[in-house]
């Protein structure tokens, strides 16, 4: 290796495999012979955009789809991306299998599993997108169609991706899923992780700076305006100070509600059903179905002031 331009090179590659094994010893990883050992961002989000296409041809499908050619169109598209998702899924669980929590054994016939039932799922993902598209047209004055909506919402763009990966986190592979999830995040600046529960008919207006933590539950025809949180109050420790994961930690927002512009809802606390939470409230405590909160509201009797956690 001459270094061409880059005078050193061959020292800069030597120092660069140091670090990786450095950090593959302290992770304790078993030095792989062979190909890639986790997904790829690059798969996933050509997979998405496939599954995107079969879910709505004609509008975020190929731009010279005639409509007679629709089911051609979708079988070979799901037959491709299925195919690749059943390589990822693979990837996913042979992880899981060195980690501990998955049977190697098991991995390749729990793939297939894995892959025919979320295949199944998505003449349901396609209603429950229908139903938030539709939400989004008649929630909004400003929009002039569902094809406008469908075409251009980011709040759509993301309900597409966490449907998707809201149904592999279901399934058992919660890497792919939080794949899935962070390439939206980064394409809408929308937030959403998989684990999250959503209804349907959900409409996020705007949408930027929305996050929705794991384990949010909203119910039906709801609606977020931009930078509303629903996060975590706290996080609880163990007696050596580490974070415990899982455990209901985030908002349950029952049907009908809106949360306006710069909402910030914290902890296992209840919004109920048909209630309206003002812009930039801060809440900490559950609120009564038809509850009217503003600003000032939010204040009285509800002293619990910190930072945000997700």
């Amino acid at each position: 290796m001459s270094g061409g331009v880059t005078p050193g090179l061959a020292d800069i590659v030597a120092q660069l495999r140091r670090a990786r094994e450095r950090w593959r010893d302290g992770q304790h990883r078993v030095r792989e012979v062979g190909g890639r050992e986790l997904p790829s961002r690059e798969a996933l989000s050509a997979i998405v955009a496939g599954l995107r296409g079969a879910l709505f041809p004609m509008r975020l499908g190929p731009p010279d789809l005639r409509q007679d050619h629709e089911d051609f169109y979708v079988g070979h598209t799901l037959d491709t991306a299925l195919g690749a998702l059943h390589g990822q899924v693979q990837l996913e669980l042979r992880h899981q299998a060195r980690s501990g929590t998955e049977e190697a054994a098991a991995t390749e016939a729990r793939a297939l599993e894995v892959v025919r039932e979320f295949g199944a799922a998505l003449p349901a993902i396609r209603e429950l997108l229908d139903s938030d598209v539709l939400a989004a047209y008649r929630g909004d004055p400003a929009a002039h169609s569902v094809d406008e909506v469908l075409l251009c919402y980011p709040g759509i763009h993301a309900m597409i991706h966490h449907r998707i990966a809201h149904q592999l986190h279901g399934l058992g592979v919660p890497l792919l899923a939080r794949i899935v999830a962070e390439l939206s995040h980064g394409e809408t600046g929308i937030d959403i992780h998989p684990g999250a529960r959503i209804g349907p008919g959900f409409f996020i207006d705007h949408g930027t700076g929305v996050v929705i933590g794991e384990t949010a539950e909203i119910g039906r025809d709801v609606r977020l305006y931009q930078a509303v949180t629903l996060g975590a109050k706290r996080f609880v420790t163990d007696e050596d100070g580490q974070l415990q994961k899982g455990g209901a930690r985030h908002p349950i927002v029952e049907d009908e509600v809106v949360i306006y512009a710069g909402a910030t809802i914290l902890g296992r606390v209840t919004i109920g059903r048909g209630s309206a939470i003002g812009g930039n409230v801060w809440l900490t405590r559950s609120v009564p179905p038809g509850s009217r909160i503003t600003q000032a509201q939010s204040r009285e009797g509800d002293p619990d002031t910190g930072r945000t956690l997700l």
